[in-house]
Parts: structure tokens; C-alpha cells; sequence
């Protein structure tokens, strides 16, 4: 059951207050069905990110945009719209901020004087392959950056637009320079229009890694996230599917609604889902000790409780049946060619 008055193609159903503002104004009438994605340029001093959270496995991150059109309303990022003024609802997905000079940005970290190579996740905080990619290519960009370096990279995306680079990633792949993680939640496609409605489908996505597999390149999945009551009834299925694919590992992620992506999310639910909306709700505090949130350090990753516990057991399963014996390789920084190229200058 799904309620009439949903704004389709969204998982915003409306712009939430944002939390730095001292005042918020928003007309009633406003038409949020008919609102247009816009895109504003903006100008970096720095594209790369050192990751500082302990319980994450990168160093460093890089994200070519900000906000993302995907529309997927339990979206970790969107509270980073608020710092641009803009709110952590549809703005989020209606107003995306483009970094045209991250490529040249990108050259200037890599020829850092001392820098040492670690691999960069591309993505992190918003996808790089949204839809705003097919128009400015920045993504493919970095990419070429990375190859003219010699520089591991690791890509991110809920998107088969990721394939429109094979030329590129193969030719990283030949130096073990590149890995893809594929954000496949659900394998149920109507579930997948609500979740997250503008990005592949997901027989495209389970096609992108039979053809990137294929091309030897490694493919990871992350069945992010998983939510009590609405897709972790899933979790095998999407295993076995992805691995029958061609994937060679795999990460889940527990939802977690922290901050503003709360109230974004309980609108999402309770008008998509109304008929299940406060079970669900209640299942995710069951595993967030009475909260939809949780910001503490490796708590987050684990959650608690009896769902919780099930949750783990069923991965665990998961893992021996369909991925025993798989082994994900670790990039090389051996070739890496900026600080020596640096050096050469001097000469």
C-alpha cells in the first residue's frame, strides 16, 4: 500500500529546517513535484579528504560533487547540504553543487612534495557516477588523473553509468590500480524505485558487474543499508545474485538516521510504506538502543539487540555459501609516478 499523494521519483518529500538556519521560511504552496535540478558551480582549494573516522578502512576520499539526485531519503550526506545554506531535504537532490576544477585539483595533491601513495575512494559522501556525470564528466576525469599517475582508486557508485569509463578502468585494472563497489540494497525492483529512485535498475546493476567482472576488473558490493522490516529479508538473495554475477567480496552497512536525514526519512517511509511505516521505524530503534541514530564510533557499524544480532548471523551465512574461498586484492601504490616526476624537475 502506498499513499496517493507520494512525490514520485523523490525520497525528500518536502526541505526539512535546516539546523544552522536561526530562520526558516517555506511557502505553503510550494510545488515540490515540479521543482527542476539545478547546478551551481563552486571552487575548491582541495578535492582530496583525509578520513578521520576509525572505524571506516580509507584514508582518503574525493567527491566531485555535492548533494546527489538519486533520492535515496536515509542518505548519510544529506546533512552536508546544510553547511551551503541549502536544506537536507530536496534540496539535497535538487541542488547540486559541481566541482569543474576538481581534476586539476586532484594533479596538485599528487604532486604534494612527500606525499605517499594510498588508494582514494571516489565517492564517500555523494554518488560520482549521480546523472549530473553524464553532463560534465568529472568522474571520468579523476579517473584519467589516476591513470596518468600510476594512483589506486577505489569507485563508489549506486550506478551502471560507471561503465560508460571501461576504457579507462581497464587500463587501471592492467596495474591493479582500480576496484568498483556496486550500492545494491535490494534486488527487488519495485522496492528499488522507492529506495532509491533515479538510480539503475537493478538488473542494470547486477549486468555492471557481470561486464566489469568480465574485464578483470574486482568488483565489491555493499548492501547499504540494511533496514529492518523492509529489505533485510533480502540479504541472501542479493548475495547469491551478486556473487553469481561475478562479484569477489562484499560489506553491509545497519541504517542509521542521524540528524536531519531523520526527519527526511520518517515522511519517506510513512508515505511510501504507511500500512508497515511504525513497525519498521520501531525495528531500527530496537537496534539503536531506543533512537533512529547513532554517531558513536564502531557502535555504528554494529548496532544492537536481537534484529541486529539476526542480521549479522544471516551475512555470516551469507559469506560462506557464496563468497568461501574469494579473496579481494589489494591495490598497488608501486607505480606511482607524481612525487617522481616532482623529483625529475630538480635534475
Amino acid at each position: 500500500m502506498q499513499n496517493e499523494n507520494i512525490i514520485k521519483g523523490q525520497g525528500a518529500q518536502r526541505n526539512v529546517i535546516n539546523r544552522f538556519d536561526k530562520y526558516t521560511f517555506e511557502p505553503e504552496d510550494e510545488d515540490f513535484e515540479n521543482i527542476k535540478t539545478s547546478f551551481t558551480e563552486v571552487f575548491p582549494k582541495s578535492i582530496v579528504n583525509q578520513v578521520k573516522s576509525d572505524d571506516l578502512p580509507m584514508q582518503y576520499s574525493m567527491n566531485p560533487y555535492q548533494g546527489c539526485e538519486h533520492g535515496c531519503s536515509y542518505c548519510f550526506a544529506r546533512p552536508t547540504h546544510e553547511y551551503w545554506g541549502y536544506s537536507a531535504g530536496i534540496d539535497f537532490e535538487r541542488k547540486i553543487m559541481v566541482k569543474k576544477n576538481a581534476p586539476e585539483l586532484l594533479e596538485k595533491f599528487f604532486r604534494k612534495r612527500g606525499y605517499k601513495p594510498e588508494p582514494i575512494l571516489l565517492s564517500g559522501n555523494t554518488d560520482c557516477y549521480q546523472p549530473a556525470e553524464r553532463q560534465f564528466e568529472i568522474t571520468r576525469q579523476l579517473l584519467q588523473v589516476c591513470l596518468d599517475y600510476r594512483h589506486p582508486v577505489n569507485v563508489l557508485t549506486k550506478n551502471a553509468l560507471v561503465l560508460r569509463d571501461l576504457d579507462i578502468l581497464k587500463k587501471l585494472a592492467e596495474q591493479n590500480l582500480v576496484s568498483v563497489s556496486l550500492s545494491i540494497p535490494t534486488i527487488n525492483e519495485d522496492l528499488r524505485r522507492k529506495m532509491e529512485p533515479r538510480t539503475s535498475t537493478s538488473k542494470n546493476k547486477l549486468k555492471a558487474i557481470e561486464v566489469l567482472s568480465e574485464n578483470k576488473i574486482p568488483v565489491n558490493i555493499m548492501v547499504a543499508p540494511v533496514i529492518p522490516g523492509l529489505n533485510s529479508d533480502e540479504s541472501l538473495a542479493i548475495l547469491k545474485a551478486v556473487s553469481e554475477a561475478g562479484a569477489i567480496s562484499f560489506g553491509y552497512t545497519l541504517v542509521r538516521l542521524n540528524d536531519t536525514v531523520e526527519p527526511v526519512f520518517v515522511k519517506w517511509i510513512e508515505a511510501s510504506f504507511p500500512d508497515r511505516a511504525q513497525k519498521v521505524l520501531n525495528l531500527i530503534k530496537s537496534m539503536r538502543g531506543g533512537k533512529l541514530g547513532e554517531k558513536r564510533y564502531f557502535e555504528r557499524q554494529k548496532g544492537e539487540g536481537n534484529i541486529a544480532e539476526m542480521i549479522h548471523h544471516t551475512f555470516k551465512i551469507g559469506k560462506k555459501k557464496y563468497f568461501e574461498g574469494k579473496e579481494f586484492p589489494k591495490l598497488s601504490t608501486d607505480g606511482f609516478t607524481g612525487t617522481k616526476e616532482q623529483q625529475l624537475r630538480f635534475f
